[in-house]
């Protein structure tokens, strides 16, 4: 790659592309989003496609399935230029996709969210018996062993994932587009994503890879090519050439930077801010024991199920709590709604559920951010005035590098990732002295996370008391200062966080096996142990 920041190309003679994307360019509202892209795909391949939030990554994916058309450039299949009329007709190509947010009706059954618009029919009416009969192969396909007849709803993030992909398989795909599709399932789901994406390479599917997961990306794709801003500056290099580190640079222009370590801080911990004794909840958790001081960063670990989220969201008023006590300074506290927290604590959340709980999407950037500060600044009437909001909502934009057009910008129209900065700056304008993180860099690329963490450890440094739950294991080694385990909605016991990865993750998995004997890597998922082994 070149030091500049260039775009590199692989130097090895190519083999005959299946797909391409040539020269493409996009603009939306005056904002470039693609400026001549170029992703070329063979078959029997995983291809990585990365950069930061906003770099054009899931534009292109959309210019590429139908739902976009471009303003320049082509769409090839087998050497041919295509017109797509929209995502049926690349269907009809073979061109599938599965989304990062779910696309499934939920009140639907999982057979006809197999074959939404393309159920088999007998007298012009939908033929289930058929339909299930036809389903339980492609089910069987993926390892989604589930009745046909099920609810959508009820399946876990892993089995809609696997349900869209055995989707994308029915229609029988010959280029499949994966976009961040471990961000909410579990690491064994995601394992056996990872397992059946690579039966589908060796059968010569071509699959392109989108995630901000560098360990994935190493441990699953043959290839990548890296986006920043609308452009491209590494196109279809082999990952067996390329470092990380020059990834990074790529997808950022700049060096990233160092994460910060826990261990490293020299300030102290100050009073009990937040205080958990022998809790229980209408989830299902007892005897919860936990304390967040002023000036630390507690994490709160645990496998998908474990009870984290559930417990964050009864303190805010979304779940009742039944038994035991809660207070903040030393004082119980009784929170009807996150609105309370907010205004009589200075508690805030930051749901992991951005779309849904985090952000009112059809509204602007400063509306989203803003809202949390509206009582603080509205004026005797109780009027809200947009010249008060937009310095403190710029404020956090800035901080956060929000990629965005305005601040009157719609947040439907921003990335995921910013998004998710949008869902945390809101918090942050608030000023909130106690905050519950829950996967506060989901979908966030690995420059932004790099600042995210920088904040968070800035935000503790300042006398803040946090609570953060994440299910990145480095990420929790990075930030905290200490490290709660629950497992089964309880504490499986607590961990002083010395920074070393290696015998900190070893003692957190002892306390979820029970097995001190254990070794931590041998429960990781395949891919992770592969990354691990290439440091």
């Amino acid at each position: 790659m070149n030091r500049d920041g260039g775009e590199t190309v692989d130097s090895e003679a190519e083999a005959p592309a299946i797909f391409e994307v040539r020269a493409i360019s996009k603009v939306f509202g005056g904002i470039v989003a693609l400026d001549e892209a170029n992703l070329r795909l063979e078959a029997g391949e995983v291809h990585a496609l990365i950069g930061e939030n906003g770099a054009g990554k899931s534009t292109l994916i959309n210019i590429a399935t139908g739902v976009y058309p471009p303003d320049g450039g082509q769409v090839i299949l087998d050497e041919v230029p295509l017109e797509l009329g929209g995502p049926r007709s690349a269907a009809e190509r073979g061109i599938a996709v599965v989304h990062q947010e779910r696309n499934l009706v939920g009140a639907f059954s999982v057979a006809e969210n197999l074959f939404l618009g393309n159920q088999p029919r007998s007298g012009g009416l939908v033929n289930y018996r058929g339909m299930f009969s036809e389903a339980r192969p492609w089910l069987q396909e993926v390892g989604l062993n589930v009745d046909p007849s099920t609810e959508a709803r009820q399946l876990s993030p892993g089995q809609a994932q696997l349900l869209e992909i055995a989707r994308a398989l029915s229609a029988r795909c010959r280029v499949l587009f994966l976009d961040e599709p471990t961000s909410s399932i579990s690491e064994t789901d995601s394992e056996h994503l990872f397992a059946i994406l690579r039966e589908l390479r060796d059968r010569g599917t071509a699959i392109v890879f989108v995630s901000h997961k560098l360990e994935e990306v190493y441990g699953l794709c043959d290839r990548v090519t890296v986006l920043r801003d609308g452009r491209n500056v590494i196109t279809g290099r082999r990952l067996a050439d390329i470092s990380r580190a020059d990834i990074v640079r790529a997808m950022v222009g700049r060096e990233s930077q160092a994460p910060a370590v826990a261990a490293g801080r020299q300030s102290e911990a100050g009073a009990a801010r937040l205080k958990l004794e022998g809790l229980a909840t209408e989830y299902g958790h007892a005897d919860v024991n936990l304390t967040v001081h002023a000036g630390e960063v507690v994490g709160l670990y645990g496998l998908v199920g474990a009870g984290r989220t559930e417990l964050a969201r009864s303190l805010v008023g979304l779940g009742r709590i039944t038994g035991g006590t809660f207070s903040i300074d030393g004082k119980p506290a009784r929170i009807r709604n996150p609105y309370d927290a907010l205004r009589k604590y200075s508690l805030g959340y930051v749901s992991e559920d951005r779309k849904g709980e985090g952000l009112i999407l059809s509204h602007s950037i400063s509306r989203n951010v803003g809202i949390t500060i509206w009582d603080r600044v509205g004026g005797s009437l109780g009027r809200v005035s947009e010249r008060v909001v937009r310095p403190a909502v710029m404020r956090q934009a800035e901080s956060l590098r929000l990629k965005m057009s305005g601040l009157s910008q719609a947040v439907s129209r921003l990335s995921g990732g910013n998004q998710q900065k949008v869902s945390l700056a809101k918090w942050l304008a608030a000023e909130t002295e106690i905050l519950l993180l829950d996967e506060p860099t989901v979908g966030v690329d690995v420059g932004a996370k790099a600042e995210v963490h920088g904040l968070v450890r800035g935000l503790a440094d300042q006398g803040k008391a946090i609570l953060l739950i994440s299910s990145d294991l480095r990420e929790i080694v990075q930030l905290a200062d200490r490290v709660i385990v629950m497992g089964n909605f309880r504490i499986l016991g607590e961990i002083q966080n010395t920074g070393d990865y290696t015998s900190v993750s070893k003692a957190i998995m002892e306390r979820i096996t029970g097995a001190p004997s254990v070794n931590p890597t041998s429960l990781y998922p395949a891919i992770v142990r592969t990354a691990i082994s290439h440091g």
